[in-house]
């Protein structure tokens, strides 16, 4: 199995907190390529390239990226978006000291996860840790049987997703979230549940809102291809229909 540790991409304009970032993630195993703007950061990861295409000057590629959402050339949104659309297998976690709920759905529409300023450095590391495990595949993936309910087929090797035999796009978040109710079957798991076992909260913060948010993501791609699958139970949790 892979290890955790990748190279993490720092897109943050404050150079002090650029540097408790790296000396953190560096402690933990963490290769760290650091750029405190937009274009800084697009031209690092040109170079690098991805695990498909690595770049030409011997940089790893990157894993995981780590957006200050504010950036003097640009928003960190935006290059998210451009790094999502350029190389899907990447990594996203927003830096943002905006927590309004508008803000927080916005840079999850595309993103992994999203952190507000000011915060806790342990934090950060776990929730790029969680993030990478649950995005990044073994070196050497055993070819897996998919996971099948009703018309909804989870390739677990290729992590790819079709319903009713029509593909369905999915991010690495939503994939996982989708993941989780299919193995659960027609069993309804709640809110806590899905923030320990998705997003790896130790102590699932009950007031996030990123479940509903991301079950609103899946529903728009899922519904769109049949009837809808996934049911609420207010109070309770979520399943499949």
């Amino acid at each position: 199995m892979t290890t955790v540790p990748g190279t993490v991409l720092v897109v943050e304009d404050e150079p002090s907190i650029a540097d408790v970032l790296a000396i953190a993630l560096r402690y933990h195993r963490f290769e760290v390529l650091t750029a405190g703007s937009v274009r800084e950061a697009l031209a690092l990861v040109e170079r690098a390239g991805s695990p498909a295409r690595p770049g030409t000057r011997g940089a790893a590629p990157i894993d995981a990226a780590l957006l200050d959402v504010m950036l003097p050339d640009g928003d960190g949104r935006a290059l998210g978006r451009r790094l999502r659309a350029e190389r899907p297998e990447l990594a996203l976690v927003f830096l943002t000291a905006r927590d309004a709920p508008a803000d927080i759905v916005g840079a999850l529409g595309f993103g992994d996860d999203y952190i507000t300023k000011p915060f806790n450095i342990d934090e950060v590391v776990a929730r790029i840790t969680a993030v990478l495990r649950r995005t990044r595949p073994a070196d050497v993936l055993p070819q897996r049987p998919p996971l099948r309910y009703g018309d909804l087929e989870l390739d677990e090797t290729t992590y790819s997703v079709h319903r009713a035999g029509r593909t369905v796009e999915l991010t690495p978040t939503e994939y996982a979230l989708l993941r989780f109710l299919v193995r659960n079957g027609g069993r309804t798991v709640s809110k806590e549940q899905l923030l320990r076992h998705v997003w790896q909260y130790e102590h699932a913060p009950t007031e996030s809102t990123v479940v509903e948010t991301y079950i609103s993501y899946l529903r728009r791609k899922l519904d769109t291809l049949g009837a809808p699958v996934i049911t609420t139970r207010r109070g309770v949790g979520y399943g499949l229909a």
